[in-house]
C-alpha cells in the first residue's frame, strides 16, 4: 500500500466516528509519529464537513394549513418570509421536514413524499465521496431483491436515487420508534419479554436471507420498536436492509478494512467482516451481530467494549474482533459491582442472584453459540437461532451446548502460540532423538497400514465436515450423495457428524424412505454416544419409531433396553417422557418395563405442569395403557375441548384412547376414535413436512400411525398385532 491509498484509508476511517473527540483521538494515536499526515487528514476532513453544508440547513416544518390538500399554498396572501423558508430543502419530489439522526455513512430525515402519494418517510442521504453511479445501480439491483420481501418486522426500502449534486439517497418505510435495547431498558422488560422481542427480530433475518439478502449491519439502532397501543409490548422492526450492500460497491470498501469501510459496526461485526478479506461473509455474519444484539439485552452492553474499539488502532480493533473470547452473560454481570447488578437486575425485573441464574446455563450456551467466532459452530441459521430460543421459553432442552474439552485445547493453544510453539519445537527434538531407536519396534508394513487407516479416517472427517456445511446449505442431497461414500463409523463423537446425519436423515425420511433414514440415523446414535444431554433425546424418538416401521424389531429390542438403563437417573421430565415414549412402541416384558419404571415417574412427575399439552400425555397415558391401567389411560389420552384436529399428538391420542376403550368394552367408541385418529394421520401424511413441530415432526407422524395399526389390528381382530408381539417376546 502506497503512501497515497494509506492516506486515503486513514481519511475513511477518520471520517466514520460520530463525534470529533473520538476522531480527534483516532488521529493522534495513528498518526503519532507523522504530523504532516495527520494534518492533512484533519484538512480533509474540515472541506468535507463544509461541503456537507448542503443538507446542513435547518429544515423547515410546514405549517398546519400547508400540510392540507395537495401540499401547498398561496404564497400571494402572506407576508414576505425568508428564503430558506419559501425554498425548503428538497430531494427530488421529496420535501426534508426534520433532521433524525447521522450514522457512519450518512444522515437521515423525516421527508415528505408528495408524488405519487403524499406520506410521510425516511430519507437517508449517503455521505460525500461515493462513487454515486455505481453505488446507485448496485443499490437498484438491491432494491430488486429487497422488494421480494414481505415482513411485518422489516421496514420497507421504497426508492433510490442521487440529488442533483450527485449524493445517493435511499428512501424507507417510516418507523416512529426507538432501538430495541433502549425500547427494553425504559420500559424495564423482563428477560421473558426480551427474548420475545429477539424471536421475531431473528424470525425477520431469516426471512431475509432466505431471498438472498444480508443485513450486514445488524445493531440495536437499526432495529426499532414503537408501541402500537399503550400498555402492550411494540413490535420491532429491522431498517437499512440492503444499504450496507450497495455502499460496498465503493472501491476502498474493497481493498481496505479500516474503520470508516467496514461494512458493519465493530461492536457488532463478526470477525470474519473485520477481516482482510471483507467479501468472506455470508449468512453466519448476521448471526454473531445477532447474538451481539441478544447479549446486549441480557446484560446491558455489547459483547466487546465499543470505547475501547473506538480507542484502538484498526489492526488492534481486527485482533479483538478476532481473538479475544467475551465473557458469558452470567459471569460478566457476576464479575461489575453490586450496586451496578442491582441497578441492571431491576431494569429486567429481577434481583441480581435470580438474574444470574436465570443467564447461567442454557442463555449463556445460545449466546456464546451465536458468537462463536469459527463461524461453522454458530448456528446454521437464524430460525436455528429463534428455534433454541423458543425452547428455552418452552422450558425444553436447548440445542446449543458448552463447548468440548478438544475445543477449549484448541482455543488455549491459540491463545498461547508462542509457548506451545516451543513446547512443540522441544517435543519434535525428542521424538526425532528417538526415531531411530523406536524404529526398530515397527515393521514398515505396520507403518504404512496404520498411515493408511489415519489418511481414510482424515478423509471420513472431512467427508462428514462437507456435508455438514451442504446441509446448513440447504442442499441435502449433495450431503446424502457424499455420506453415501462412508462406509464405518467414525471413531470419535463428532457435532459435525450429528449435524449431517441428522439432517440427511430428516430429507430423506420426508421422502418416506425409511431403510435409508434408518441407517443414517444409526450413526447419529454413535456420533452422539457420549453425550447424556437432553435434547439428543430427539434423535432417540426418530430412530426408535424407524426401526418399529423397517421391522427391525431385534434392534429395537436391544435399543429399548440401552437406552432405559442409561438414562434410568434422567431427571428432566421432558427427555424422561421422550425415553419412555420411544421405548413402548411395542408392548415391553417384564425386564423392560422394570428398567422403565424411573422414567416412568419423571415423566408423571412433569406431566401435571404440562396436562394442557396433548404431547405430554402420550408417554403417560401409553405407559398406564401398557401396564395395564386402562381406565386411567383413557383419562388421559382423552382429547380436550378445543384441542386441534390437525395434529400428530391428536392422533396418537386417540389411537391410545381407542385401545384403552377396547379393552374397557366399549367398542363402538374405540372404534370411533380408530376413524378419527385415521383421519388426522391421512391428512398428516399428505402435507409431511420437517416442520416447526406445531403440528408434529415427521417422526411424531410416524409414531401415530404404528399406534393407529397397533389399535386398528386389536378393533379388528386380525390379530396381526398378536403375531408381531410373540415375535418381540421371542427376540427379547
Amino acid at each position: 500500500m502506497n503512501s497515497h491509498e494509506i492516506e486515503k484509508a486513514l481519511f475513511e476511517a477518520a471520517r466514520g466516528f460520530d463525534d470529533a473527540e473520538t476522531q480527534r483521538a483516532f488521529l493522534e494515536q495513528t498518526c503519532r509519529e507523522n504530523d504532516a499526515l495527520r494534518t492533512r487528514i484533519e484538512r480533509l476532513l474540515t472541506v468535507e464537513s463544509e461541503a456537507a453544508d448542503f443538507f446542513s440547513v435547518a429544515p423547515v416544518l410546514v405549517p398546519e394549513e400547508a400540510e392540507s390538500g395537495n401540499g401547498t399554498q398561496d404564497n400571494a396572501s402572506e407576508p414576505a418570509r425568508s428564503s430558506a423558508e419559501t425554498a425548503p430543502a428538497m430531494v427530488d419530489r421529496y420535501r426534508l421536514l426534520e433532521r433524525l439522526g447521522e450514522g457512519g455513512c450518512g444522515v437521515v430525515y423525516l421527508a415528505e413524499q408528495l408524488t405519487p402519494v403524499s406520506r410521510k418517510v425516511a430519507l437517508k442521504v449517503i455521505r460525500l465521496g461515493m462513487d454515486t453511479e455505481r453505488v446507485i445501480a448496485r443499490f437498484e439491483l438491491e432494491r430488486q431483491a429487497l422488494a421480494l420481501m414481505n415482513h411485518p418486522n422489516i421496514a420497507q426500502v421504497l426508492d433510490a436515487g442521487a440529488t442533483e449534486s450527485g449524493r445517493p439517497y435511499f428512501v424507507m418505510e417510516l418507523v416512529r420508534g426507538i432501538k430495541i435495547t433502549e425500547y427494553c431498558e425504559e420500559r424495564s422488560l423482563d428477560i421473558r419479554s426480551r427474548l420475545g422481542l429477539f424471536v421475531q427480530l431473528c424470525l425477520a433475518i431469516q426471512h431475509a436471507h432466505q431471498k438472498g439478502i444480508l443485513h450486514r449491519d445488524i445493531k440495536p439502532s437499526n432495529v426499532l420498536v414503537a408501541e402500537e397501543e399503550p400498555g402492550q409490548i411494540g413490535i420491532p422492526k429491522v431498517i437499512d436492509f440492503g444499504i450496507a450492500k450497495a455502499i460496498e460497491g465503493h472501491p476502498a470498501t474493497a481493498t481496505v478494512s479500516v474503520r470508516g469501510q467496514f461494512i458493519g459496526t465493530p461492536a457488532y461485526m463478526s470477525p470474519e467482516q473485520a477481516g482482510i478479506n471483507p467479501h468472506d461473509i455470508d449468512t453466519r455474519s448476521d448471526i454473531y451481530s445477532l447474538g451481539a444484539v441478544f447479549y446486549e439485552l441480557l446484560t446491558g452492553r455489547p459483547p466487546f467494549d465499543s470505547e475501547q474499539l473506538a480507542n484502538a488502532a484498526p489492526d488492534e480493533m481486527r485482533r479483538i474482533l478476532q481473538n479475544h473470547e467475551p465473557l458469558p452473560p452470567s459471569r460478566l454481570l457476576n464479575s461489575i459491582g453490586q450496586n451496578e447488578l442491582e441497578a441492571i437486575a431491576v431494569r429486567r425485573q429481577s434481583d441480581p442472584s435470580k438474574l444470574l441464574a436465570t443467564l447461567r446455563g442454557d442463555l449463556d450456551w445460545i449466546v456464546m453459540k451465536a458468537l462463536e467466532k469459527d463461524r461453522q459452530r454458530r448456528y446454521a441459521s437464524a430460525s436455528g437461532l429463534a428455534a433454541d430460543v423458543e425452547r428455552y421459553l418452552n422450558n425444553e432442552p436447548v440445542s446449543a451446548r458448552p463447548p468440548s474439552r478438544i475445543y477449549r485445547l484448541q482455543k488455549l493453544v491459540r491463545r498461547n502460540r508462542a509457548t506451545f510453539a516451543s513446547i512443540a519445537a522441544v517435543s519434535v527434538a525428542l521424538i526425532a532423538g528417538l526415531s531411530t531407536s523406536t524404529w526398530l519396534f515397527f515393521k514398515e508394513r505396520e507403518v504404512r497400514r496404520q498411515q493408511a487407516l489415519l489418511l481414510a479416517e482424515a478423509e471420513k472427517n472431512e467427508k462428514i465436515t462437507r456435508a455438514a456445511f451442504l446441509a446448513r446449505e440447504g442442499k441435502p442431497g449433495e450431503a446424502n450423495a457424499l455420506l453415501e461414500q462412508i462406509y464405518s463409523l467414525p471413531q470419535r463423537p463428532s457435532l459435525d457428524g450429528v449435524s449431517a446425519f441428522r439432517a440427511v436423515g430428516d430429507w430423506l425420511a420426508l421422502q418416506q424412505k425409511w431403510q435409508e433414514a434408518t441407517r443414517r440415523f444409526a450413526f447419529v446414535m454413535h456420533l452422539d454416544e457420549l453425550d447424556f444431554w437432553g435434547s439428543v433425546t430427539i434423535d432417540y424418538q426418530a430412530y426408535a419409531v424407524l426401526l418399529v416401521e423397517t421391522g427391525d424389531l431385534s434392534t429395537y429390542a436391544h435399543f429399548c433396553r440401552a437406552s432405559a438403563a442409561r438414562y434410568s437417573k434422567e431427571t428432566n421430565g421432558d427427555a424422561a417422557s421422550r425415553i419412555l415414549k420411544s421405548c413402548l412402541l411395542r408392548p415391553p416384558d417384564a425386564a423392560l418395563s422394570t428398567l422403565l419404571q424411573p422414567l416412568a415417574k419423571a415423566a408423571e412427575n412433569a406431566f401435571p405442569k404440562s396436562g394442557s399439552k396433548p404431547w405430554a400425555a402420550i408417554p403417560v397415558s401409553l405407559w398406564r395403557y401398557r401396564c395395564g391401567d386402562y381406565r386411567s389411560a383413557a383419562e388421559v389420552a382423552l382429547p380436550k375441548e378445543g384441542q386441534s384436529d390437525t395434529s400428530a399428538a391428536t392422533a396418537t391420542n386417540c389411537a391410545i384412547l381407542a385401545m384403552a376403550l377396547f379393552h374397557e368394552g366399549k367398542v363402538e367408541e374405540a372404534r370411533g376414535n380408530v376413524a378419527r385418529a385415521q383421519k388426522i394421520v391421512d391428512a398428516g401424511f399428505a402435507r409431511l413436512n420437517v416442520g416447526n413441530g406445531s403440528q408434529g415432526y415427521w417422526f411424531d407422524w410416524l409414531f401415530a400411525r404404528e399406534l393407529l395399526r397397533e389399535a386398528t389390528a386389536m378393533i379388528e381382530g386380525n390379530g396381526s398385532q398378536g403375531k408381531a408381539t410373540e415375535e418381540l417376546q421371542k427376540v427379547r
